[in-house]
């Protein structure tokens, strides 16, 4: 099966690093299911993939709601086809220090991450066995590692992990890849959030956390995408269970 043939969804597909993987997707030949909370949101990118000569589906759907799920595979199915590659990069921050912490916070990041991760691969693997080929990619963060103030986010991040060195065992044997990115610093809507919060001026922050950096500048979505691509690809066969720091260096 060539890349043409195959249907990809990518959760939170409408900004930043989704919006950067479906397009990159689509220009490696997929069909590409570009699902976000809003149908509306995801509407600029695939008309940006149907303008530059791809197949793409805008998908509004809670990824955190197991019926919605179910609705949107069913509606790619049908309108794109089976979808065989799944990118699971929906994510939300709900930052604070543990005391100030509503449980709220904690299960809205739980929810989108880990139930949302979850429940999307749950639905879309029975199509990657029929098949006999698919590739999950989920999208944990350096935060994995601990984070101040992201107790729910960091948590969250690791369990992607841990979910998807599972994911390869147990789907390894039906041609099914799964592995994981952690991204470092990316200039991004949710880190120019980050840098409000703590009340910082956002070239500052940038210039300051590029300075930590091994390469010396930060990431951009396009450096996700990149390594995505290289994940979901046939080539990538052999590569499964692995979490991929994509943070400019060694260390987080």
């Amino acid at each position: 099966m060539t890349n043409d043939q195959r249907v990809a969804i990518v959760t939170g597909g409408a900004r930043g690093l989704g919006a950067a993987t479906a397009l990159r997707l689509a220009r490696d030949g997929m069909a590409v299911a570009v699902l976000d909370l809003e149908e509306s949101a995801a509407k600029p990118v695939v008309d940006t993939i149907v303008a530059e000569g791809g197949r793409a589906l805008a998908v509004g759907a809670d990824v955190a709601d197991a019926d919605a799920v179910t609705a949107a595979v069913a509606r790619v199915e049908a309108e794109l086809g089976a979808p065989i590659v799944l990118v699971n990069n929906a994510g939300i921050t709900r930052d604070n220090l543990l005391f100030k912490m509503t449980e709220l916070d904690w299960d809205s990041v739980m929810g989108v991450h880990l139930r949302g991760a979850f429940l999307m691969t749950r639905a879309v693997q029975r199509h990657m066995v029929a098949a006999s080929w698919g590739r999950i990619v989920n999208l944990s963060s350096t935060s994995a590692l601990g984070n101040r103030g992201q107790a729910n986010y960091a948590t969250a991040k690791a369990g992607l992990q841990g979910f998807t060195k599972t994911l390869a065992i147990e789907l390894g044997k039906f041609g099914v890849t799964a592995n994981c990115i952690a991204p470092g610093f990316i200039v991004s809507d949710m880190t120019r959030a980050t840098a409000q919060r703590i009340g910082e001026d956002w070239e500052t922050y940038v210039s300051a956390r590029a300075a930590q950096i091994p390469v010396a500048r930060a990431g951009v979505p396009e450096d996700i995408a990149h390594t995505v691509s290289f994940l979901v690809s046939e080539g990538a066969g052999f590569v499964s269970g692995q979490v991929i720091y994509v943070a400019g260096g060694p260390k987080a």
